[in-house]
């Protein structure tokens, strides 16, 4: 009797992992380009004029809302920053994980679903980012949507793992060893504070998953009525 697993051994990627992570690997691809000079000399500054560009400025975020003035380019970078990186090793990074958690989160959550935890958990990321008193350094790159998709597999876990049981705190082993590694990392190269955008993300991924999951909505307001 054939199932259908043994043909496919390997479950090919949902269509939307690419689709977040394509904007990413073509950027890296031109800047690449960029910097051969095929482009002409001026190119070579590619990189940090797009950063520049697309890249999220808490200090302008800040000053729109005191200000009241609100402005089309702050809100878009909300998204685009999450697609441009510091160098190709950041953004190897970045692609890696979101392949990786993407295909882990797509075996259960819809195209959308996953869709939604990337970009919301990169706007909520940037926004909690931007509401810190003491954040100015301008933030990019797609780690606070990669959060945002641990976040996504922690609960897969957690409800995999069910409420009775003992073990059900190690669905978080892999966000605690992050932290810890980002801790190492502060006290070795000085802290930068883009860890509070992928700390965000995270949460945002986690507590999503309970509205967008399948039957994810119908369990919580069960949850709920237990009480």
């Amino acid at each position: 009797m054939h199932h259908g697993y043994n043909e496919h051994p390997v479950n090919p990627l949902p269509t939307v992992v690419w689709i977040l992570v394509a904007p990413i690997v073509v950027t890296e691809i031109i800047f690449a380009l960029a910097g051969t000079g095929i482009f002409g000399p001026a190119a070579i500054g590619w990189r940090y004029q797009m950063l520049g560009q697309l890249g999220f400025d808490p200090l302008l975020f800040k000053r729109m809302i005191a200000l009241q003035d609100w402005s089309f380019r702050p809100f878009v970078t909300l998204i685009s920053y999450a697609f441009v990186h510091l160098s190709l090793t950041h953004a190897a990074f970045v692609v890696v994980f979101t392949l990786a958690l993407g295909k882990f989160v797509g075996e259960v959550f819809a195209s959308w679903a996953l869709a939604a935890v990337f970009l919301g958990a990169s706007i909520l990321g940037a926004l909690v980012y931007a509401l810190m008193p003491f954040t100015q350094v301008t933030l990019v790159g797609g780690y606070p949507g990669a959060y945002g998709l641990i976040g996504a597999f922690t609960w897969l876990l957690w409800m995999r793992l069910g409420p009775g049981d003992p073990n059900r705190i190690r669905a978080f082993s892999m966000i605690g060893m992050l932290a810890g590694l980002q801790l190492v990392f502060a006290v070795l190269f000085g802290a930068s504070p883009d860890w509070i955008a992928q700390f965000a993300g995270f949460g945002f991924g986690f507590l999503l998953s309970f509205l967008v999951a399948p039957g994810g909505w119908r369990h919580l307001l069960r949850k709920l009525r237990k009480r």
